[in-house]
């Protein structure tokens, strides 16, 4: 049996600017990344005016390895890549 993967923690903006696009992009992530293969569950929370709380439960790694790489080239990515991320990836 593999271990599932678990990602947990923060995605922080520093400018209402940058939470009005994670606000206006994070839709289409959550539908595109729930849909692929091997993904549990796929939480994104707004908890602040500007910090977002992940919660992410894949199969196995290469599963999130998967994921992973299709978001390195999505427009959330682009679009982010400098917003404050604080994870914590574990298995069980």
């Amino acid at each position: 049996m593999t271990d599932r993967i678990h990602l947990t923690g923060t995605l922080t903006c520093a400018t209402s600017a940058d939470a009005e696009t994670v606000l206006r992009l994070l839709p289409e992530h959550i539908r595109l990344s729930r849909a692929e293969a091997g993904c549990i569950t796929f939480s994104v929370v707004q908890t602040a005016p500007l910090v977002w709380t992940l919660n992410e439960t894949f199969t196995d790694l290469a599963a999130f390895e998967a994921h992973q790489a299709r978001t390195s080239t999505s427009d959330w990515f682009a679009a982010t890549r400098h917003i404050t991320r604080d994870f914590k990836v574990s298995t069980d």
